[in-house]
């Protein structure tokens, strides 16, 4: 499926707030971004709609569109969620993974693993925990693991950038073997003791 002016907008916007390229507080140039994309504000509005409802942009009474605030505090709620809603999908995962489904999950690990840079590591980092959980099936889950995703990356870029270096991550690889053995109560042990390692 190709992707859309305003799917391209999204995107692009998003990434540069999770990153922290666009901060907390900056306005959002509605004019700015249809002319930088060659496009109508029609597009630039509906992308802003889905910053919005992702939580990266809110809307301030005669002042536009701003990248929302960043709470500190908030870091522990969403670990515990994706602690919570990612072991109910890893649960639901493990027993339909095959061989394509592990391989994905795979090549994604060694891109991970490969990262020089912490840009590209965190694309690499979401890409293997949605396809490690992707089997369960289940649309709803998925897309609000993929929300705390971006939640979770939006702080590591804001507080712990300074922190980050190259490496390989043994736990991804420990998931991938236990997935592969079908062991599931190590796997969903493996992934909490994962997602709790950063708080």
């Amino acid at each position: 499926m190709s992707e859309t002016a305003v799917d391209k907008i999204f995107r692009a916007l998003m990434e540069r707030i999770v990153t922290g390229d666009l901060p907390a507080g900056e306005k959002l140039r509605q004019d700015h971004i249809a002319r930088d994309y060659e496009v109508s504000h029609v597009p630039v509005r509906e992308a802003f709609l889905r910053l919005e409802a992702k939580g990266l942009a809110h809307s301030v009474p005669h002042k536009g569109m701003r990248v929302t605030a960043l709470e500190p505090t908030e870091i522990r709620e969403v670990i515990e969620m994706r602690v919570a809603l990612e072991v109910l999908a890893l649960t639901h995962a493990l027993p339909r993974h095959d061989a394509a489904s592990l391989a994905t999950a795979e090549e994604a690990r060694a891109a991970c693993d490969a990262a020089t840079e912490m840009v590209t590591w965190d694309r690499c980092n979401r890409r293997f925990h949605l396809a490690l959980l992707v089997p369960c099936a289940m649309p709803r889950l998925m897309a609000a693991i993929e929300d705390l995703h971006i939640t979770a990356a939006r702080h590591m870029f804001a507080f712990w950038q300074d922190r980050w270096a190259p490496r390989p991550d043994g736990d991804h690889a420990a998931l991938i073997a236990a997935t592969q053995a079908q062991d599931l109560p190590l796997a969903c042990d493996l992934l909490r003791r994962h997602l709790r390692r950063v708080s």
